[in-house]
Parts: C-alpha cells; sequence; structure tokens
C-alpha cells in the first residue's frame, strides 16, 4: 500500500509549483509578488494534509467535478500519485474485473513514481477498471437494437451449456453446487435432463430471471469420498480429469483426460470455482490451476471465444474472515494472457452473493440476449 505520507508529499509540491508559476506570471504583469494564500474561506486555504484527507472520502464522480472547479484543483486532482493511492487503496475491495477492466498498469506499492510510471495516466485507468465507473459506461441498445432483440426472443435457441470445475467445489467447508440447488429464489431449478456423455451426469439445468435456461455439467476431480477425505486431511490429489507426465509426482496437468474431450467440445463456456479464502496462502497450487485452466480452455478441444467465468469463492462472508481479492486471483491465475473473455467475480457458497452477477456476464458474453 502506498503511504499517505507519499501522496501528500506529491500534492504538497503541486501546490507549491502552481503557486510559483502564479506568482511569477504576475510579476512579469503588474510587478507585484502573489502570496501562496488565498483570501477568503475556500478549499484552497486548507493544508495539504486537509485537502487529501476531503479527497479520500470523495467518489471518483465527485473528484472529477472537484477538478473541474478551478486550474489549481485540475492540477491537484490528476496528479498520478493519488490515483495510484486510490487504485492500491480500493482494488482489493472491488467484487469482480474482467477482461476488459484488469488494471494495465504497474502496481506496487513503491514509495516513489519512476519516470516510466510518471507518464501512465493512473487517474484515466482508475475511472476505466473502477466498477462504479464500469457501470455508468455499459452500452446501453439502441431503439433498432431492441427491436431485433425483441424478434430474436421469438426463435427458439438451444439451451447454452456450461462445464463448472476447480478447487473451490472441493476444499471449502460449504459446498457451492448444494446451496445453489437448494436455493430457488436465487436460481430455480429448470430440470434434470437424461442425456448422458460418455458416462458422464449431463448436468443440472437452471433457469436465469425466469425466462433463460442454461445447463451447468459440475466436473469433479474424483468421486465424492475421495474428495471429503482429501478436504479434511488437507490432501491434494490428483485429479482424474487430466493427464499426467508418467512417472512424475508433479500434479500439472499436460492434457484433458480423453474421456472428457466430447463435453468439452460440447460447451458454451466455462466456469472455475477458486478458492479464495486466506487460509489457502497466496503460492499454494496457482500453478497447478493455471495450467488446468489453460488446458480446458485448449483451442485443440474448442473454439477460443468461449468465456470462462471465475468464482472467487468462500465459504462464507463474515467481518473477521478476510478474502483473497478478486484483482489477485485474476493476477494469480494469468488471465490476462488468455485470448478467450474472462470475468473474477466474487462469491460466497453460503448465500450465493454475486452468483447472479457472474451468470449475467457469461450468458451475455456466450450470445444469450438477456
Amino acid at each position: 500500500m502506498l503511504r499517505r505520507s507519499i501522496v501528500v508529499q506529491s500534492l504538497r509540491s503541486i501546490r507549491d509549483r502552481f503557486f510559483d508559476t502564479r506568482r511569477q506570471r504576475n510579476e512579469k504583469r503588474d510587478g507585484q509578488g502573489s502570496s501562496n494564500e488565498v483570501t477568503g474561506p475556500s478549499l484552497d486555504n486548507l493544508t495539504v494534509d486537509m485537502q487529501f484527507l476531503i479527497m479520500t472520502f470523495l467518489s471518483p464522480q465527485d473528484l472529477c467535478r472537484l477538478g473541474g472547479t478551478s486550474t489549481y484543483w485540475q492540477s491537484m486532482v490528476r496528479d498520478p500519485v493519488l490515483w495510484k493511492y486510490f487504485l492500491l487503496r480500493d482494488m482489493p475491495l472491488w467484487q469482480s474485473v474482467d477482461h476488459l477492466s484488469v488494471p494495465q498498469v504497474k502496481l506496487t506499492g513503491s514509495a516513489v513514481l519512476d519516470d516510466s510510471e510518471m507518464q501512465l495516466d493512473y487517474m484515466a485507468e482508475y475511472l476505466r477498471v473502477c466498477p462504479a465507473c464500469r457501470n455508468q459506461w455499459q452500452h446501453q441498445p439502441r431503439a433498432f437494437e431492441s427491436v431485433t432483440s425483441f424478434f430474436q426472443s421469438l426463435v427458439p435457441v438451444s439451451e447454452p451449456q456450461f462445464a463448472m470445475f476447480g478447487p473451490g467445489l472441493e476444499q471449502l467447508e460449504i459446498s457451492l453446487m448444494n446451496t445453489i440447488m437448494h436455493s430457488p429464489r436465487v436460481l430455480p431449478v429448470a430440470g434434470l435432463p437424461q442425456r448422458q456423455i460418455d458416462g458422464i451426469g449431463s448436468g443440472i439445468s437452471f433457469k436465469y430471471k425466469d425466462q433463460h435456461r442454461f445447463n451447468i455439467a459440475t466436473l469433479y476431480s474424483t468421486n465424492r469420498t475421495e474428495r471429503e477425505r482429501a478436504r479434511l486431511e488437507h490432501l491434494n490429489l490428483r485429479s482424474k480429469l487430466y493427464v499426467y507426465e508418467e512417472d512424475s509426482e508433479s500434479n500439472i496437468p499436460l492434457s484433458i483426460n480423453s474421456m472428457f474431450n466430447q463435453v468439452c467440445q460440447a460447451v458454451n463456456g466455462f466456469v472455475f470455482v477458486a478458492n479464495a479464502e486466506t487460509e489457502r496462502g497466496m503460492d499454494r497450487g496457482w500453478e497447478e490451476e493455471c495450467a488446468q485452466i489453460r488446458v480446458m480452455l485448449d483451442p485443440v478441444v474448442g473454439a477460443v471465444c468461449r468465456p470462462i467465468l471465475v468464482l472467487s469463492c468462500v465459504s462464507r462472508e463474515t467481518a473477521d474472515r478476510r478474502r483473497i481479492p478478486c484483482v489477485t486471483i485474476a493476477h494469480q491465475l494469468q488471465l490476462s494472457s488468455l485470448p478467450n473473455p474472462w470475468m473474477v467475480q466474487d462469491t460466497a457458497a453460503e448465500t450465493l452473493t454475486g452468483l447472479l452477477d457472474g451468470i449475467d456476464w457469461l450468458l451475455r458474453h456466450s450470445g444469450v440476449r438477456l
């Protein structure tokens, strides 16, 4: 985290430069100096420390409005150190990030910005990736698109299918899938299809917003008994979904098990459930999970345009339990290097908070008109 004193120091230097420039300009114009202080009641009269404190309580929109009130505040609000501070402060609190909104700038807690960082527009980057601002930039359909969407709704379309996999399905105290199955107010179950794919259950059909049906095939690493034993004893078992290098103890998969090829070829997208509980540690299993995602999304198996929703999942949301931020999950899984559209969405297995936002994104990026 960038220290507040560093931001105040940067703002103070901007203030000093601003008033030095004003004083020099006034001296050239009428030969009289000008004080650094502004007379009369004004935010400009406050100390830089107090000005910074006020800015920390403002929304991004209000900060932009403040910058439009005067040239002085425009200079202060445009400070890259200020917006880097906001990025580092706020990112852990964001509940979602996707391939269009992931920060593209160097985000470290270093005390001083080097020359390359000073050229970066941290303000523009914050406004691009901040969820509050992202919602305002969402595309509003034009009139002819609404008409087109209406006629498309009259044409029956096949039910989109998604494959759900990942350690978050098996490592958490509360089962995400069991909660989904028993939460009709969130996602009503629309049916249990009878068709099978190579002995694998075809999954469960759900109904989103009481009209859009979709199917989720849950792919577990092994049988229930072995999964539960591994969870209780904190064991790291090899998943039967993948093929591994022979005579090697590595859990990095090389490819998909052939019996699951048909599943991966048939689905319209994927749902990867990540364990976002801090107890798992920041270095444990990320390389393995990166490889699992890439094996599933292998272009040999299916089109690269298929989306992947990453559910950053914890058992329950409580005030005393921290979670790994979704931006950190995206970084650890190296999602930015994927050609596929992706999204990381925070959720909790107990309450399913945020799940519908993720489902909405997944259906839209699978071609479903909502």
